[in-house]
């Protein structure tokens, strides 16, 4: 069979990779062609064409780069033609993606979505394109079957993939040695995997560094970003930036300060205490305060349907507040136990299904 598989950015990268991987397992003679990221291109898949060039954080951004945009959408369709694939996959991205779907099914291929809009959160509206140009739909959160049932679309929950993959993950601390040694406290920075993230993380990092002096802070790096996206971190001696070592850097850690996003969940699963922070631009956030409907944030907050972590939101993501939140994590035995207990909560709910595995054996039976 062959399969087309598209991710828009880093964990959907991650997510997409293993699902190709299971696929080959399970289909010996499967040919993949993508659209994602190296993690992808490490499986196996033939990659067209790196999620970097199409991954915009916030509306500015994408108002900015439609031109751009619109001319990638062109390319993704022309690709999707000449290939032919037996079976569209989509993983996330659905402002891309869901066009996408649109227009395989045009053309009479068949559509899968791994991982689902979040449209419990927003655009609830797009349950009717979902209905219109998605044959399968296959989900990684617990509560979305029970969201998904109440809108009477069928939906196949297939487990967490971060599940297995942390618990499948060889942590390698070469290179951290000293670090893993050192008496300080250590606070991993987990700044997100877009441009757009970082820069707005750097100044902060800075202002925390110079605070506490006698605190290492470990900042996750990620190589689909240049190296210059960093370079403004790291001038500080208890500042210090590793790549593709995230979860390390959160085992070494006795918290964490993790961007919103998927890096929440893995902060979760790992263990490590976090606050959450989240900042795009002021036009963003007020037209989202309009549209979500949702009153967290964070996968971890979500998945546990109540405050777990603090959520650090545009003015509040700030040196003193961050600061005032590690304190405690640091220190205060009852907001300890708390999260700890909401962890263990969170691991319940989500299971330990092989989502990739099953996800891949869901997509062949459909192709049957």
């Amino acid at each position: 069979m062959r399969y087309f598989v598209i991710a828009g950015e880093r964990s959907g990268d991650m997510h997409a990779a293993r699902l190709i991987g299971q696929l080959k397992k399970q289909d010996p003679n499967a040919e993949i062609i993508a659209w994602g990221g190296d993690m992808m291109q490490a499986e196996g898949a033939k990659l067209l064409q790196h999620y970097r060039e199409i991954s915009f954080m916030g509306l500015w951004e994408v108002i900015k780069n439609l031109r751009v945009i619109n001319k990638k959408l062109s390319l993704c369709k022309s690709h999707i033609s000449k290939h032919q694939p037996d079976v569209l996959i989509l993983v996330d991205f659905p402002g891309f993606n869901l066009r996408m779907a649109e227009y395989g099914k045009s053309i009479g291929l068949k559509t899968c979505y791994y991982i689902s809009p979040k449209i419990w959160a927003w655009k609830e509206g797009r349950i009717k394109k979902i209905r219109q140009f998605v044959d399968q739909m296959l989900v990684i959160l617990p509560f979305e079957t029970a969201f998904y049932k109440r809108l009477d679309y069928p939906v196949k929950y297939v487990g967490n993939p971060l599940v297995e993959s942390i618990a499948e993950y060889n942590y390698d601390f070469s290179g951290l040695e000293e670090l893993k040694n050192a008496d300080n406290k250590r606070v991993a920075v987990l700044p997100g995997s877009r441009s757009q993230e970082v820069e707005k993380a750097i100044s902060v990092i800075n202002q925390l560094a110079i605070k506490r002096p006698e605190i290492l802070f470990l900042v996750a790096g990620v190589d689909n970003l240049p190296p210059e996206s960093y370079q403004e971190i790291g001038a500080l001696k208890n500042v210090s930036i590793h790549y593709n070592k995230t979860y390390e850097l959160l085992k070494l850690a006795d918290v964490a300060i993790v961007t919103s996003g998927t890096a929440t969940l893995e902060t979760a699963i790992v263990g490590t205490l976090q606050v959450v922070v989240y900042k795009t631009s002021w036009l963003t956030y007020l037209i989202g305060r309009m549209l979500v409907k949702i009153q967290f944030i964070s996968l971890v907050n979500l998945i546990a349907g109540k405050r777990v972590v603090e959520e650090l939101i545009q003015s509040a993501y700030n040196a003193e507040t961050i600061l005032n939140h590690i304190e405690l994590l640091l220190h205060d035995e009852s907001t300890i136990k708390k999260m700890r207990a909401g962890y263990t909560e969170i691991s319940e709910k989500l299971g330990q299904k092989k989502a990739a595995q099953n996800a891949a054996s869901e997509i062949i039976a459909m192709l049957k």
